[in-house]
C-alpha cells in the first residue's frame, strides 16, 4: 500500500514516514502543499494523510481539490484544530476520518487499516446501483439522482447515504453510523451525525413531498417513504 504524506512539520512528518515504512508501507512525503498535490496527481496512492496549515495551498483546499478527481482515495486529515466545526468543515472538504495532534502512532495505524479495509470492501463492478423508491446512486460514477435530478453530494455525505440505503428500512443507530462511516471510534456524544443528516435531508428530501430520511426518536434513523 502505498501512502502519501503531506506534512510541513519535518519531524512528524519523518516519523510518520519511518514508523508507517517499518509497517511495510510504502510512504512518499511532501512538505508543501502544493507539491503534495502535485505529486498526488502524478502517482497512485491508496490513502492520504493531510494536515491542515500547509504552505503552499491549505489541506482543506487542497482536499476538495482531489475530490473533484478522485472520490476513492481515503484521506486522513491531522490538525491541532479539534472543534466539532473544525471537524465538520474538515469533512466538508472530503476527508475520510480526522485526528487531532497530538495523536498516538498506534491510533493512527489502527485508523489507516480500517481506512484502507473499508476503501478495499467499495470496489464494485461497473454499473452497480443502490436504489430505493425514486432515489438511486451509483456506485462506480459516485452520482446520486432523485426522480432523475442529479443530487451534488460531498465525499462525507455520499458515504452516509450509502449506509442508510444499503440498510434501507432498517433503524440504524447514531453509533453504527459513527462506526462506519466515520471511524471505529467516532464520538457519538458531537452533533456532527445530525448535522450530516440535515445536509442530506436538504438536498434530498426537501423539495420532495415524500420523505425518505426518517428520525426514529431514541433509536436512530431509518430509509423509508412516508
Amino acid at each position: 500500500m502505498h501512502i502519501l504524506i503531506v506534512e510541513d512539520e519535518k519531524k512528524i512528518a519523518d516519523s510518520l514516514q519511518k514508523g508507517l515504512e517499518e509497517l511495510d508501507y510504502q510512504v512518499t512525503v511532501a512538505y508543501d502543499g502544493k507539491i503534495g498535490e502535485k505529486l498526488f496527481f502524478q502517482q497512485r496512492f491508496d490513502l492520504m494523510i493531510l494536515d491542515i496549515n500547509l504552505p503552499g495551498i491549505n489541506g482543506l483546499d487542497l482536499c476538495q481539490h482531489i475530490r473533484q478527481q478522485n472520490k476513492q482515495v481515503p484521506i486522513l486529515m491531522l490538525t491541532t484544530f479539534g472543534s466539532v466545526a473544525d471537524k465538520v468543515e474538515g469533512f466538508d472538504a472530503g476527508a475520510d476520518d480526522y485526528m487531532v495532534k497530538p495523536f498516538s502512532f498506534a491510533e493512527l495505524v489502527v485508523r489507516i487499516r480500517a481506512l484502507l479495509k473499508r476503501s478495499s470492501q467499495d470496489v464494485q463492478p461497473v454499473g452497480n446501483l443502490l436504489q430505493f423508491a425514486d432515489l438511486e446512486m451509483n456506485l462506480d460514477t459516485k452520482q446520486v439522482s432523485r426522480s432523475g435530478k442529479p443530487i451534488a453530494l460531498t465525499a462525507k455525505e455520499f458515504l452516509l447515504l450509502e449506509y442508510l440505503l444499503r440498510n434501507k428500512k432498517r433503524v440504524v443507530s447514531r453509533a453504527d453510523i459513527g462506526e462506519n462511516v466515520w471511524n471505529i471510534d467516532f464520538d457519538t456524544n458531537t452533533n456532527t451525525i445530525e448535522v450530516y443528516i440535515n445536509y442530506l435531508r436538504k438536498k434530498i428530501d426537501k423539495d420532495n413531498p415524500v420523505k425518505l430520511i426518517h428520525t426514529q426518536v431514541g433509536f436512530g434513523y431509518i430509509l423509508k417513504e412516508g
